[in-house]
Formats: C-alpha cells, structure tokens, sequence
C-alpha cells in the first residue's frame, strides 16, 4: 500500500490509475459535529495484486492538491467502484463541484444480484471473497494523526477487496442481462440534484400529522431558517432545533422570549440570546403571510390518504414473490410506503410504472388490481395465476 502526502505523489499514482478500466475507491471522514462531512482520508485503488496498486491519500496534509485524483473521478474511460456510495459522493460534489463518472455502486448491484437488503460490505467479502475483515477501526476517530498501522490496513481493505467483488457482481449483472437495471438505479446517485441541499426545501423531511395552512407556513419558514443557518455554521441541524421542537414551535407560535422559553423540547441554548431572535422573527414573518399565500396542505392531506388494507395484504404478498422469484431485494423493488403511493396514485410510486421495476413488479400489481391475475400457492412458494377474462 502505498501512502499518500504529496502532490506529486498523487498525480503520480492517478496517472497509473488512468491506464485501467476502473479503480475501487472509498472514503473516512467525520460528521457528528458538522453539517458538512470532514473529509480525513481517501482509499483507491486499480486492478493488480501488488502493494503498489493500492493507496491510502491523507487529505489533512497541508498543502496536498486533490485536483488529480479529481481529475481521475471525471475520466470517462475508468470506471469509478463505490460500496454504498452515497455519502461518499456527497464529499466529492461538496470538494469538487462535480460526481464521480461513470459509477458503479456494490451495494446497489448486489440487492439486484441476489445478496439481500442493503447488504454490507463485510457481507461480501465473506461470501465472494472468503476473507474476514477486522472491525475494530470501523468507530475510529479518523481526523486524529498519526494513523496506526492497524488503521491502514483496516482503511485499505476498504477498496481491496472491493475490486474482486465489483468483478464477480459485474460477471453476474452481464449473465443475467440485469445491467440496465443498475443503471436505472444510479441515475439518483449520480444527479448532482441528489446532493443540492436546498433550505427552500428542508420543510419536506418534517413529518407532521396537520395540514392546517397556517402551522404548515411556519413550519416550512423555520425548516428553511434551520437549514440555511445550519449550513452557514457548518453544525448539524439538530443542534438548533430538533424536528420535534420545531413543530413545537410551530404548532404554539410564540411571540416573545418569554412565550418561546415555554418550549419543552426546545434546547436551552435556542431558548435565549440571537438564535431566539432569529426564531421568533421568522415565526413573525410567517404569521404576516395572507391567508390567500398560505401552502393548502395538498401534499400533507394526500399524504393521510390510506389504501385498502385489504389491498396492500395482497401487494405484499405480490411483492415478497417477485422479490423470491428474481433474487432482487424486496427494498430495491419497492418500499412499503411506495406501494401505498402506486396504489394511491401519488408520484412518490410513480418509479413503479416505468423500468425495470415495472417489468417485474409494476405490470404484475396493475394486474393484480384490475383482477386479471391472482396469486395462488403452488408447491412451497406463491405463484401468479391468469385469471381467464369474459
């Protein structure tokens, strides 16, 4: 392994890199105390078995320039191997102002591969690389310098291991012609709409049971002031205002310090001071909006709405099949809200009537709805059965 500190050193090992078809790459960083992720360290690493064809970059050395590696992350000719990529390329959008292109996710191809729900990294190196890795630096705190030789080596097999398991899930995806499928899946990773936290929409994370259009006006205002202020002073969201408190907030519109101090769930540091005045003013700013501007609670009302029980039973069960039939994880098909969404017509099921998805889950429920299949047991497992038409 070799380990990174310098410039050149960098461009030295990015130019190596460019002369193969993918490299596998991952990062460490640290995110319990900032709204951004602090970057600490970055493993890549190309096709080969010798020490030289792997590195450890140390992105906290003064002076060290990126511009290679993100030069490398933008050759189309290499192909750029992740494991549960998305954090990941959180960092580079917020470093570099763009994704890493082309992209292959592990954990993606392997729900489409037959390898479970969500399944981890350690999972397949186990089953696809017969080795066992050592997790006892997988809490470590990677800003801290220097970093142990049992860091290294933990922070190495990170990408290591991950060329194998990128070339036997690639085999896979090519047998069973379910490349497509990964890519339909990776469109949302790599749009860099995905990593664009935009405050004016911060309000659609809350989960609120009121679609009362003054509330909604206030908790919208605050849920955009605690994003917008979150990210100008790099802390995360929670230690301004938890969601909770926020709605608290909302729900009794406080007018002044005394009024906002009543706030059980508000943390005593919000309770007083310009962080208290920055609330109460956007809770005044909402309250002058005119009723005639006031959000109508569309979306949280069609949010309430409910399908037949009885209807998502069956899609359930419709789901689990297919999910058996394919090897694809039930999650990777379709959530359980999801399935709600399709049935109730909203665009949050709207990735179920299009793509892969709809070719081995969608047409079947659509079928099922309008009672041309049923489902029926055969043998040990549950089976679609063609229900002849009049």
């Amino acid at each position: 392994m070799r380990e990174i500190t310098t410039t050149g050193a960098l461009a030295a090992f990015c130019a190596e890199a460019a002369n193969h078809p993918y490299v596998t790459v991952d990062t460490e960083f640290l995110r319990e105390r900032t709204y951004y992720a602090q970057l600490c360290l970055i493993q890549i690493a190309y096709p080969g078995s010798g020490p030289e064809s792997a590195a450890i970059v140390d992105v906290l050395v003064d002076g060290l320039d990126l511009g290679p590696l993100f030069d490398l992350m933008q050759d189309t000719s290499v192909v750029k191997v992740f494991h549960a990529a998305r954090q990941d390329l959180e960092i580079f959008w917020q470093k570099a102002g763009a994704l890493p292109d082309p992209l292959f996710d592990t954990q993606v191809a392997a729900m489409v591969c037959g390898y479970g729900e969500q399944v981890g990294y350690e999972t397949l190196v186990r089953s696809i690389c017969k080795a066992g890795l050592d997790k006892s630096s997988r809490f470590t705190d990677w800003s801290r310098r220097p970093l142990s030789d049992k860091q290294k080596t933990y922070a190495v097999g990170d990408v290591t291991y991950l060329r194998d398991i990128y070339e036997h899930l690639s085999d896979k995806l090519a047998t069973s012609g379910r490349e497509r499928w990964v890519r339909e899946e990776l469109a949302v990773l790599t749009s860099p709409d995905t990593y664009r936290a935009d405050p004016a929409d911060a309000w659609k994370r809350l989960k609120t049971r009121s679609s009362a259009p003054r509330f909604l006006a206030v908790a919208r205002a605050l849920a955009e002031w605690r994003e917008a202020e979150a990210q100008a002073r790099d802390i995360p969201r929670s230690r301004l205002m938890k969601d909770d408190a926020l709605l608290e907030v909302a729900s009794n519109r406080p007018t002044n310090i005394d009024d906002l101090g009543k706030s059980r769930l508000l943390l005593r540091e919000a309770r007083k001071g310009r962080t208290a005045e920055a609330i109460l003013e956007v809770v005044r700013r909402a309250m002058a909006v005119p009723d005639s501007d006031l959000p109508r609670g569309e979306e949280r009302a069609n949010s309430n709405a409910q399908a037949s029980p009885a209807l998502m039973d069956l899609l359930k069960v419709l789901l689990k099949a297919q999910s058996e039939r394919t090897g694809v994880a039930q999650k990777l098909i379709a959530t359980i809200p999801e399935l709600e969404a399709y049935v109730l017509k909203q665009p949050e099921g709207d990735r179920l009537r299009s793509g892969w998805r709809h070719e081995i889950f969608g047409a079947q429920a659509e079928d099922l709805i309008e009672g041309r299949i049923a489902l029926g047991v055969r043998g040990k497992s549950i089976g679609i059965v063609e229900i002849e038409q009049p």
